[in-house]
């Protein structure tokens, strides 16, 4: 804030003096008395530096990425680790619902090598994780699937795996988090939220965008920080705040394995031949 000149109190000086006044007051009593903050200046809702710091934009910017809180939808996406959780995370998956509980979706990239390779092994999922901790546990790898489109020719058009977990302490995932529905043929012009594990930190990031058709069977989305770590990353459209539900359309994948550059992602489109995976999953006991 800029000051009065010096010239300007001593004239507010000079006039407080002529003016007459019979306060007995000092001249530099009433020149600081005039230099004081007036009532509304003080009033109970202004700006602190407190109040501003604690103060939160009306709408999230769309594709900017943020750290989300731990919500009840949120704990059900999770890092997937290798080394039966004793690893490093590399890739992230959500749980789906399903007949047996026990659904975890993600990209095929993250459970199968493609063409020429094999299935991982000893992997582990755990949903919720934050700073090193796993608040909803650390779910076995029981079994994992992709099409043969993407394990015999890596083709990015199926580039999404479906990975069945263990039970924990005798219940299924499901039941003790809850799940999101698959979602597949809605469309490529959806407003989705993505949340995923970057593998360079410790907490999840959240981004919402609006997605659109890339290519034949291919969506694409731009949102900030989406770096390696994040394939698997669910898509989830049609959010239902009294539920806390919604549905898993697409996972960050595809296309140049998710995309090449952070900020930009790519997912392959869940079309009949995606809910037919989805479905073997199903008969394979999740």
């Amino acid at each position: 804030m800029r000051r009065r000149p010096a010239v300007a109190v001593i004239v507010l000086a000079v006039i407080a003096i002529a003016s007459g006044c019979s306060s007995g007051s000092s001249p530099e009593e009433k020149v600081a008395a005039s230099a004081s903050p007036s009532p509304a200046a003080s009033q109970p809702d202004e700006w602190t530096a407190s109040r501003m710091e604690g103060a939160r934009p009306l709408h999230r910017q769309p594709g900017v990425s943020r750290t989300p809180p731990p919500t009840e939808s949120n704990a059900r996406v999770g890092a997937v680790f290798g080394h039966d959780g004793t690893g490093d995370h590399f890739c992230t998956g959500s749980v789906v619902d399903s007949p047996g509980k026990s659904i975890v979706i993600t990209a095929a990239h993250c459970i199968h090598a493609g063409k020429g390779g094999g299935y991982q092994t000893d992997l582990a999922f755990v949903p919720g994780y934050r700073n090193g901790q796993s608040p909803n546990g650390i779910w076995p790898v029981s079994k994992m699937l992709v099409d043969d489109h993407w394990a015999q020719s890596s083709d990015p058009d199926y580039d999404v795996g479906f990975v069945i977990v263990g039970k924990l302490g005798g219940r299924r995932i499901a039941d003790v988090l809850g799940a999101n529905r698959f979602g597949y043929n809605a469309g490529y012009d959806k407003h989705v939220r993505i949340t995923g594990y970057p593998s360079s930190g410790e907490d999840p990031i959240s981004c919402v965008n609006k997605a659109t058709k890339f290519q034949a069977d291919q969506m694409k989305v731009d949102c900030t920080g989406y770096s390696g770590g994040t394939s698997g990353s669910p898509w989830l459209a049609n959010f239902d705040r009294a539920t806390h539900t919604g549905d898993v359309i697409g996972v960050i994948g595809g296309y140049q394995a998710g995309g090449d550059t952070d900020d930009t992602s790519y997912s392959p489109y869940f079309n009949d031949a995606i809910k037919a995976l989805y479905d073997k999953a199903v008969g394979a006991g999740g």
